[in-house]
């Protein structure tokens, strides 16, 4: 039976999930199942439609195939590359914040980070005027290619991207055998249990020694992004608390903030207001961004939901950077109770927002999405 490594490797990750030290509630396997299905839908993905010879950029994370605290405002784009090949990565220049090329050496385990052997974003492209690019190399070692376009705006026109192999450009793949299928269904397997493995080993790493219901002073984001900076935490809160997150405006072009679950993926960011950036998010008059994370609706602007999740992550990133950031450029963080919200918010009254204005926030949200992801 070919796919019987691959129906193996699914009973394997359920087992690891159903598993997991911070399951607490019917709501958390749910959501760990729910995990588990889009892991499932992006290994398969990545492993069948996929020829070593003839690489294809494919979108491995999105807002239905979670992993890694993916960021909501990123669209994501790999492939593997092998060494002593040379390889054109071409395309457009949309109108995003970023865009931003890496090249790993090797892939996130639950053991290792892999080094960045490149990354730099497009401002180091010779981008015409017509928007077009090209970029050129050859890898030293088998690494993984990964491209992120990141919105500051979710309005942005996205960019487009391509990859081939020179020696191989404009050849086909060899038909299928037995032994190919064989070996798909296999690393399919392989990969999942190892995603799994790796997400819920990585926040071990970075996050939860942390003081809960701290964020760090923003440093270089681990994994060795260019012009990355980040700021990161984890909270506690109960059913009646909320947290009133302050940090200054940025001269940094992209500011992202969001909240993810213990299952290190982000929160649902299309139907509620699970995360926001530069654009979305509102300013008070002296220069402050005030951003309140609870279960229960405050009735403010910058309102972040946790959906019932008494604990997760918060994550900031700022992105093109021009300078160092320091401790002043970050976020300061207060828990109060629900109730005393108002009084933490020094610009509550122009900060409240109605139902209805709220609505036609969340349908915003729904409706950039969707324009993103099938544009």
């Amino acid at each position: 039976m070919y796919s019987q490594p691959l129906a193996d490797a699914i009973a394997e990750a359920e087992s690891l999930v159903a598993a997991a030290h911070f399951i607490e509630s019917e709501a958390d396997l749910l959501e760990g199942l729910q995990y588990l299905a889009g892991c499932i839908a992006a290994c398969t993905h990545v492993a069948f439609d996929y020829d070593r010879d003839h690489p294809f950029l494919h979108s491995g994370t999105g807002p239905f195939t979670k992993m890694g605290l993916d960021n909501p405002d990123t669209m994501y784009f790999g492939t593997r590359v092998q060494p002593g090949h040379e390889y054109i990565v071409s395309g457009t220049r949309g109108t995003t914040t970023d865009v931003s090329f890496q090249l790993l050496g090797g892939e996130y385990t639950d053991e290792v980070v892999p080094d960045s052997e490149t990354a730099f974003d497009d401002r180091k492209l010779d981008i015409a005027s017509d928007g077009t690019f090209e970029w050129r190399f050859t890898p030293d070692s088998p690494s993984q290619l990964v491209i992120r376009e990141v919105y500051n705006d979710w309005s942005a026109q996205r960019g487009t991207f391509a990859i081939a192999r020179t020696d191989t450009q404009g050849t086909a793949p060899p038909p299928l055998t037995r032994e190919l299928i064989e070996k798909r269904y296999a690393v399919a397997g392989k990969q999942l249990v190892q995603r799994v493995k790796t997400w819920l080993q990585f926040p071990k790493w970075f996050y939860d020694d942390l003081p809960v219901n701290t964020l760090t002073a923003p440093r270089l984001t681990p994994g060795g992004l260019a012009t990355q900076y980040s700021s990161v935490g984890h909270f506690d809160l109960a059913p009646d608390q909320a947290i009133v997150i302050t940090l200054p405006v940025t001269d940094a072009p992209y500011l992202g903030f969001q909240l993810g679950s213990l299952w290190y993926i982000s929160l649902d960011y299309i139907n509620h207001q699970t995360s926001l950036n530069g654009t979305q998010a509102q300013a008070d008059p002296d220069g402050k961004i005030r951003i309140v994370v609870s279960d229960s609706n405050p009735g403010v602007t910058n309102w972040c939901e946790t959906l019932g999740h008494g604990r997760g992550y918060l994550q900031f990133r700022w992105q093109r950077v021009s300078r160092e950031l320091t401790e002043a450029d970050g976020p300061t963080l207060e828990v109060v109770d629900l109730d005393k919200v108002a009084a933490a918010l020094p610009y509550y009254e122009s900060n409240k927002i109605s139902d209805e204005d709220w609505r036609e926030r969340i349908a915003l949200r729904q409706k950039l999405i969707g324009y993103r992801m099938v544009g």
